[in-house]
C-alpha cells in the first residue's frame, strides 16, 4: 500500500527545509532512504507527490486476437489450456503459456469447466 499522500509531503518539506541528508530524512521518518530519493525526484520532475497507479499497463499479446480466441474456445469447449495455446500459436504466431492464456481467458469470463455427464446404470 503506497504511503499517504500527508507523510510524502512530509518527507519532502523535511529534506527540503533542513539542512540534513536523504538518510537522517529516511531514519527520522523510518522509511528506505531510496524512497525518499524517488519522493524528491518526483516532486522536482512532476510538482506531485501522488501515488502512482500500481499494476501492469502493458495489455496481453493475445488482446489483438480476441475474436479468434472467443471464437476457438466456443468452437472447442473441452480443449485444455496447453491445447488452445497451440491453436491459436499456429493461427497468430503468438505462443504464450498456459498461465497467461488462463489469465487472459479469465479476464474475457470464459471458464473451461467440462460438464460431465452422469452415466445411469
Amino acid at each position: 500500500m503506497p504511503y499517504s499522500l500527508d507523510l510524502r509531503k512530509k518527507i519532502v518539506s523535511a529534506y527540503e527545509a533542513g539542512k540534513t541528508s536523504i538518510r537522517k530524512v529516511a531514519k527520522q521518518f523510518m522509511v528506505n532512504p531510496k524512497t525518499v530519493e524517488r519522493l524528491i525526484k518526483q516532486q522536482r520532475e512532476t510538482g506531485n507527490l501522488e501515488p502512482k497507479k500500481s499494476g501492469n499497463p502493458t495489455p496481453s499479446e493475445l488482446e489483438a486476437h480476441k475474436e479468434l480466441i472467443i471464437a476457438t474456445v466456443e468452437a472447442h469447449p473441452d480443449w485444455t489450456l496447453w491445447q488452445y495455446c497451440e491453436e491459436i500459436g499456429e493461427k497468430t504466431g503468438v505462443y504464450v503459456t498456459t498461465g497467461a492464456m488462463c489469465r487472459y481467458l479469465k479476464k474475457q469470463k470464459l471458464t473451461l469447466k467440462k460438464r460431465h455427464l452422469a452415466v445411469k446404470r
